[in-house]
């Protein structure tokens, strides 16, 4: 089923599809090791969130640049660019040891500390998917896009489980770096499929000081609630949850894979929920009420008194979480001008990603002082927030295909 939607898509999107798979193969066990590898070189949660503060700085400035220079430059080369970013990345996870140069590595390389895609890669696949796709299946192309994603994420997740595995014959750090190594070698692939991709030249409108033009006001705006969004999922980054889970409930590394990669499971069974309910109900109805109850479970989870009960909801808001996701990308592409979508891919990405970049120390700070769980708390109100003003403000905007 899932070989012969992919199969049905353009070959361009194919590309697209598979890259962001690797990539998120990558990204599920980077964000579980990362985390592990900093606490074995003696760093706390606040260290840990403020690195991943700067992770998501570093990706916004990337990520605003690339957005800003693809109707010039074209999308190929900065994906081919990103690519040999993400290989650098990992060869410098590697090779330093110092908390400085970790940081550094982290600020100009591709490690992402969420679930969700934030890094420069993402604007340009999807403006890349949005030109290829039909309207009429747009949708379905960005949903086969985050299950593809999805899928590949639960299995990275899974994957981390050999640090526990190896971890004491051959010692943590040394693992860590293997895993640090391969990530290297999914960037060389990413290079070598994106080397194959057909230029995209600026469409008809496109100019070289506009890169968004009558658009420009609507995306302001979606940008702004996306930022909203954003910062509250910043408070409860994989990266971040993953080690709340470690140090409240002792959960192993391999434990915490284990209900990352289900939840993951979850996730990717969602998204063809997600474009069934948007030829239905419409892309922001499927945006605002599959979110809401993620956002109510996210409040609850801290309030449960023993680790079965936090994962068994961790499990289940997992199917609500990113359910909103291929409406939100369709969304996005559908409502500016195809010229247009580079940069409303891109200016929306820096915003999320700006925002989730300023939550992480404060997360990081407030579950080093308690174990509780306030960031969930905190987080689950402000990402309610964001889906009643979405509601509010966009229900009467519709996507050509939506509209009588």
């Amino acid at each position: 089923m899932i070989g012969a939607e992919f199969f049905s898509v353009p070959e361009p999107a194919r590309r697209v599809i598979l890259v962001r798979a690797l990539r998120s193969f990558g990204d599920g066990f980077m964000s579980l090791v990362v985390p592990v590898y900093l606490s074995s070189l003696g760093l706390d949660a606040t260290a840990v969130g403020a690195g991943a503060t700067a992770t998501l700085l570093g990706s916004s400035a990337l990520t605003f640049l690339a957005g800003a220079s693809a109707h010039r430059l074209g999308r190929r080369p900065l994906l081919l660019a990103a690519s040999l970013a993400m290989t650098a990345t990992g060869i410098g996870f590697a090779g330093f040891e110092n908390f400085w140069p970790l940081l550094l590595v982290a600020i100009l390389g591709t490690f992402n500390p969420s679930a969700a895609d934030m890094s420069v890669f993402l604007p340009l696949e999807q403006s890349l998917l949005g030109d290829a796709a039909d309207p009429k299946r747009r949708t379905d192309t960005f949903a086969l896009f985050s299950l593809m994603a999805a899928l590949a994420l639960a299995l990275g997740s899974l994957a981390a489980g050999a640090l526990d595995w190896f971890g004491p014959a051959y010692g943590t750090a040394a693992v860590s770096r293997g895993f640090f190594v391969f990530y290297a070698a999914l960037g060389a692939a990413a290079f070598l499929i994106y080397r194959r991709l057909p230029e995209s030249r600026p469409g008809p409108g496109a100019t070289a000081t506009a890169a968004l033009g009558p658009s420009r006001q609507r995306v302001y705006r979606l940008a702004a609630l996306f930022s909203l969004d954003s910062f509250g999922g910043g408070l409860v980054l994989r990266s971040l949850l993953a080690l709340w889970l470690f140090e409240r409930f002792g959960l192993s590394v391999a434990a915490t894979g284990a209900v990352f990669f289900w939840a993951g499971l979850l996730q990717a069974a969602s998204f063809p929920l997600s474009a069934w309910l948007a030829r239905r109900i419409g892309l922001v109805n499927t945006m605002v009420f599959t979110h809401l109850p993620a956002s109510l479970l996210l409040i609850a989870i801290p309030f449960m008194p023993n680790a079965g009960l936090v994962v068994g909801l961790l499990i289940a808001r997992s199917l609500f979480t990113t359910m909103d996701v291929p409406a939100r990308h369709s969304y996005v592409m559908a409502v500016v001008s195809a010229p247009e979508r580079p940069a409303a891919a891109s200016f929306a990405a820096v915003a999320r990603s700006l925002a989730s970049a300023i939550s992480p120390v404060l997360a990081g700070a407030m579950f080093a002082a308690s174990p509780f769980g306030w960031p969930l708390v905190l987080a689950g109100v402000i990402k309610t927030g964001y889906d009643l003003l979405l509601l509010r403000g966009f229900r009467h905007v519709k996507p050509p295909e939506e509209q009588d």
